[in-house]
């Protein structure tokens, strides 16, 4: 074999086998973002770097109250009236990928996919209930010092629901300016792709985020 074409190939393979190794650490294990929205304010503010954690996903880890996590956006992210089912207030997902490569395309590369940065309010079997701009878990008022002082917590169409089993309940932070579970119903813990792990930037935020 030509020595040139010899090198051309070897080099082509180590390329080739660093982008795996990249897609497989991203998906798998952990990777960076940046914070694109204004619904976790003050907590986070857009463009903040975060680097999530993805092997809780990765070994069907728990989510726990407090916990801000990324997940998936569904498919109605405002329920029509026809569609509300209070028996199963979970949000609705009808993207389905099919086929192996575009679900690589959708999946691992993310690419025309949206995600959402919210905070976990409720697990399977709470009893979340929004009441007079305030947030009830199991009967007892949250103290969500992550709120902003002032701020009212409004109640939507899913205000007063037991969480499904393999679910959580979401909000964000910034409460008058965010679309959540309020509007949408409880994320299947199967949508959920990453807990954030910690800040990284600016340098002055460093660290885990409460």
């Amino acid at each position: 074999m030509n020595p040139k074409l010899k090198n051309a190939i070897e080099w082509a393979y180590c390329i080739l086998i660093a982008i795996i190794i990249a897609l497989a650490v991203k998906y798998f294990i952990g990777t960076p973002t940046v914070v694109k929205q204004t619904s976790m304010n003050d907590t986070l503010n857009e463009g903040q770097r975060l680097w999530l954690n993805r092997w809780v996903r990765t070994v069907n880890g728990e989510y726990k109250v407090g916990d801000i996590i990324t997940f998936e956006a569904p498919s109605e992210t405002i329920v029509p009236l026809s569609r509300i089912n209070f028996d199963y207030p979970v949000a609705i997902y009808e993207n389905e990928k099919e086929g192996l490569i575009e679900k690589f395309v959708y999946y691992v590369l993310e690419r025309k996919k949206t995600s959402y940065i919210k905070r976990v309010i409720g697990v399977a079997g709470d009893h979340i209930k929004i009441e007079n701009g305030k947030v009830y878990r199991n009967g007892n008022e949250l103290q969500e010092d992550y709120v902003k002082e002032g701020a009212v917590t409004d109640g939507k169409i899913f205000s007063d629901i037991i969480v499904p089993e393999n679910c959580v309940f979401v909000m964000g932070d910034n409460r008058e300016h965010s679309t959540d579970s309020r509007d949408f119903g409880c994320i299947p813990i199967s949508k959920i792709e990453s807990k954030v792990a910690f800040r990284f930037w600016p340098l002055n935020k460093f660290g885990k985020i409460e």
